[in-house]
């Protein structure tokens, strides 16, 4: 057999998620009670309400047949009357919108559908790594866009297209921002707009976490700038606010020339979303969005659980306006380590597992990424964990007392 070793192939580094999954597994085979704080998989159940759509919807035989791969028109209708509801911005059901497997799937196929081979698209360091390495598997050239703590984890865009030629094709943005947890007003994305229209640039805006912020702060949505469909899309998940993640449903809603493009990718590589789980969509974004609420609220509190005891016990972060991470620079005396040794430490003696910043881009080094997927007491769990191994920490004087 012949060696299989593509330049698509070459191009995809060893998925650090995958290296780091299999030490949490060995240690669970050895007995360790691992907290999982690395992956940003929602622990909470779907709203009973959309599973019970979904019980009912597959007991009908026609359901199981091949689906649209657009998405079903009574779907696409539901996402457009959800959109006008949340963001008030009006959206065309047949021409700008299309369901997607999940954004991660959408993300990856739009650029197939809009990158040709050394074309060069702007992508914040770091950032989510479906957004480098999409562009990747499509052949293009990734730009990096520096977000640095100094400067809030905002991009400066203008600065970066000065010093590049040829003109980047595209920018990728995601708000509320994994893994560093920034956010934005809807002056910023006033500013993307005039900067797309000026370097005819297309913006793709990943909004995962826009239901999931805290402190009075709501997400603006990319698409609420006037003139923003001229220039962009914008990527939505069920995942996140709904719970679903397993379900792998999203939606990409803007710009119709990109919906078309990402659509007729689409339609060679998949028949569609399994229609039962469409159907079951319709009832989360038509129906009462109380759960969203709660679900923000769980967040905010282990947000406030997780933070005030780092804190506490000498571990300095910042508390995040959203999303439901943490993005904490690594201790002072550990620095030296590198994101994926102390990442490797605190699971191996702390039995905690974290995601080392530098998986997100080379910018990443020196922060690792804290999932708040477990409930308040594993959280305190955790921290007495960190703090028996983070031996150099120098905890506030009431926790000084607890240590005796």
């Amino acid at each position: 057999m012949p060696t299989i070793n593509t330049q698509r192939l070459m191009r995809l580094p060893p998925y650090l998620l995958g290296q780091l999954n299999e030490t949490k597994l060995r240690l669970r085979q050895e007995g360790a009670d691992v907290i999982d704080l690395g992956m940003g998989n929602p622990d909470q159940p779907t709203p009973q309400h959309i599973i019970d759509k979904l019980c009912e919807v597959v007991q009908d035989r026609k359901a199981h047949r091949y689906s649209a791969s657009k998405g079903i028109p009574a779907l696409l209708k539901a996402i457009c009357r959800f959109y006008k509801n949340r963001f008030d911005v009006d959206l065309d059901s047949q021409t700008e919108c299309i369901a997607t497997i999940g954004s991660k799937e959408g993300l990856a196929h739009l650029m197939l559908a809009l990158l040709d081979p050394g074309d060069l698209a702007l992508v914040p360091n770091p950032t989510y790594p479906i957004h480098i390495y999409s562009v990747a598997m499509a052949g293009g050239n990734v730009v990096s866009i520096p977000l640095r703590e100094e400067e809030e984890f905002v991009p400066d865009v203008e600065y970066i297209t000065r010093e590049i030629w040829p003109r980047p094709k595209i920018i990728t943005l995601n708000f509320p921002h994994n893994p560093t947890t920034a956010t934005v007003s809807l002056d910023f994305f006033e500013e993307i707009v005039r900067f797309a229209k000026d370097n005819q640039i297309m913006v793709i805006h990943d909004m995962a976490y826009a239901d999931l912020t805290f402190d009075d702060y709501q997400a603006p949505s990319f698409l609420q700038v006037p003139g923003a469909k001229d220039v962009g899309v914008e990527f939505y998940t069920m995942s996140k606010s709904y719970n679903m993640a397993g379900w792998r449903l999203g939606f990409c809603v803007g710009n119709p020339d990109i919906i078309g493009a990402l659509a007729k990718i689409k339609g060679y590589h998949d028949y569609g979303i399994f229609t039962p789980i469409q159907v079951a969509a319709i009832s989360a974004l038509d129906g009462p969005q109380d759960c969203v609420k709660r679900q923000a609220q769980i967040y905010q509190s282990r947000r406030d659980v997780l933070c005030d005891g780092l804190n506490r016990i000498g571990w300095p972060v910042k508390s995040p306006k959203a999303s439901m991470f943490t993005w904490a620079p690594i201790p002072e005396p550990y620095r030296e380590m590198g994101s994926i040794e102390f990442s490797r430490m605190l699971m191996q003696e702390a039995h905690v597992a974290l995601l080392p910043g530098i998986g997100f881009g080379d910018l990443g080094e020196g922060y690792v990424r804290i999932a708040m997927v477990e409930n308040e007491h594993r959280l305190r769990q955790a921290i007495r964990n960190i703090r028996r191994s983070l031996t150099q920490l120098k905890p506030d004087e009431k926790e000084r007392i607890k240590l005796g």
